[in-house]
This record gives C-alpha cells, sequence and structure tokens, in this order.
C-alpha cells in the first residue's frame, strides 16, 4: 500500500515509526528479533533510514525494508539520499526497492561529508523527487524542519525550499524531531500560508539517554524547552528514570499533537521494542 492512500482513508491520525539498520561491522539479522518485536505493535507504517551495501551488495535498507514489509507484514517506507550518490547508484537502488517490493520512499539530501565531494548530480532532495517520479510508481515522502533547516537563511527560505520538494513530486512529509510543539504549530501556520497542503507527520524521539540528546540536538538544532532541561538534569544520573521521564515527555507531546489535529505521528524508535510499546500502549486509544 502507498502511504498516501494511508493518509486518504485512515480516519484517525496516521503513526508510525523509524528503525535503522545494525552497523557495517555487525550481521543485518542482529536487528531482526527487536523488528519482529516492534512490527508487532502494528504501526500505520515504519520507515528505515539509509544504509548503503558494498560493492555489489543490496543496501541495508532494501533489506530491513524488505523484512518489515514482505516478512512481518508492516507497510515499510525506504530513506534514499542523493547529495553523494551518481545517477548509477540511485537507479541501482531504485531497482533493488522494485525487486524487493518496496514502493514507498522517504528522498532526502543526506549530509554534506567535509571531505568528501558531492557528485552533483542530485544536489538537493527536490531533484531527488523530480528523478524518482520517473522512474516508476514510487510514492514520495519528503523531510521537513519545524525549527528551520540549518543551511536556510531565513523560514521563508526553508518554506519555499520546502514547496520546491513538493512541487517535484513529494506526496507527504515527515518532520525532523522537535521538543516545543508550539515551534511546529507555527511551522505548519507558515506551510498553509505557502500553499502546502499535503500531510505532515510530526516526528517525535523519546530521549533515553542525555548522550543522545546532546548529539541529536548538535546534529538538527532543535531547541529545548526549560522543562525538558529540568528533565535532564534532575535525571542526568538515572539512567532508567531518565529514559522513564523521556517517554513520558514524549507522550504528552503526542497527547497535544493528536488533540490539535496532526496528521500523523512519526515515532523515532531507535531500534528500541520497550520504548516504542510503551508509547503505542500509551497512546493507542487516542489514534
Amino acid at each position: 500500500m502507498k502511504i498516501s492512500d494511508i493518509f486518504e482513508t485512515k480516519s484517525k491520525t496516521v503513526f508510525s515509526f523509524e528503525v535503522f539498520p545494525p552497523k557495517r561491522t555487525s550481521p543485518i539479522e542482529s536487528v531482526y528479533g527487536k523488528l519482529e518485536e516492534i512490527c508487532a505493535l502494528k504501526p500505520d507504517f515504519i520507515s528505515v533510514t539509509y544504509g548503503a551495501g558494498g560493492s555489489g551488495e543490496k543496501n541495508r535498507t532494501c533489506e530491513i525494508a524488505s523484512k518489515i514489509k514482505n516478512d512481518f507484514k508492516v507497510e515499510a517506507v525506504a530513506h534514499l539520499t542523493c547529495v553523494n550518490s551518481s545517477k548509477e547508484d540511485i537507479d541501482r537502488n531504485l531497482v533493488q526497492f522494485k525487486e524487493c517490493n518496496i514502493n514507498n520512499i522517504l528522498a532526502l539530501r543526506g549530509d554534506i561529508v567535509e571531505g568528501i565531494e558531492p557528485k552533483k548530480e542530485f544536489m538537493y532532495a527536490s531533484d531527488l523527487c523530480k528523478y524518482i517520479k520517473t522512474q516508476g510508481d514510487f510514492d514520495i515522502a519528503g523531510a521537513c524542519y519545524p525549527e528551520v533547516h540549518g543551511e536556510a537563511e531565513n523560514e521563508v527560505e526553508d518554506v519555499l525550499n520546502l514547496r520546491k520538494k513538493i512541487d517535484a513530486g513529494a506526496q507527504h512529509l515527515i518532520s525532523q524531531l522537535f521538543f516545543d510543539n508550539s515551534a511546529y504549530y507555527r511551522f505548519i501556520e507558515r506551510t498553509k500560508i505557502a500553499g502546502i497542503n499535503v500531510p505532515i507527520e510530526a516526528g517525535i524521539m523519546p530521549v533515553t539517554n542525555k548522550k543522545q540528546i546532546e548529539r541529536m540536538v548538535s546534529m538538527c538544532g532543535a531547541s529545548l524547552p526549560a522543562k525538558f532541561a529540568k528533565i535532564m538534569q534532575k535525571y542526568d544520573t538515572k539512567p532508567e528514570a531518565l529514559r522513564d521521564a523521556g517517554i513520558a515527555y514524549a507522550v504528552e507531546q503526542i497527547v497535544d499533537l493528536i488533540a490539535n489535529g496532526v496528521d500523523g505521528i512519526h515515532l523515532y524508535t531507535m531500534n528500541s521494542p520497550y520504548v516504542a510499546r510503551k508509547i503505542t500502549e500509551a497512546v493507542s486509544k487516542l489514534l
């Protein structure tokens, strides 16, 4: 099933997860047990972050997405990045997706890595969206940034760039993580003004340890509300308490978002069945 069809046919809030492949040094089977537990929660779909394969190998995103869809019977979305990929790389990935019955793709630019020259063929996610649209009957999702993409000059430029993704073929959007719902609501207002009318899922990451949040904030620039900062400070030396407080904070965010009519919730599970289960149990009656 295409994700755009899920948004069209489901009467309540769409609820989905994100997972990631294991490191290349670990066998891919090492995550299958956790995936099976996560899939048993029956989200509307699960997205799989991008993990390239070696020379001649199937990429790990495709392998994980195939396992989720074809074995565990949950719809899957494969992430695909482009800034460090040639047209041949993208074509090879698309062929693999088709072979594995994966027809939902989250089109991303990907990070520009210091010391690695971008390939130039797909400099922006909008370029990738436009190309994928010509290569088969794929459902295309795009990413969005409630607190503005780090490379955009301002909110106006950011939302205009987002509009380019929609015009290029993105049919729905998944947001970067955020901890302040008011920032998300302001972002939604900007998208409406820009004429962006596709479904937008709110990306929620339950913070389960201090290093995790420090890493994510440095990468994406999400602001930390005072309430959230106090939770981190209070439970800094109590790992289990911090984990459960992080889950509680995420649940509070989700309840508020659903009450305000959010199109969907995309939960960054960090491959943790415990986190996914606790949050699903807490919000399931609202979905």
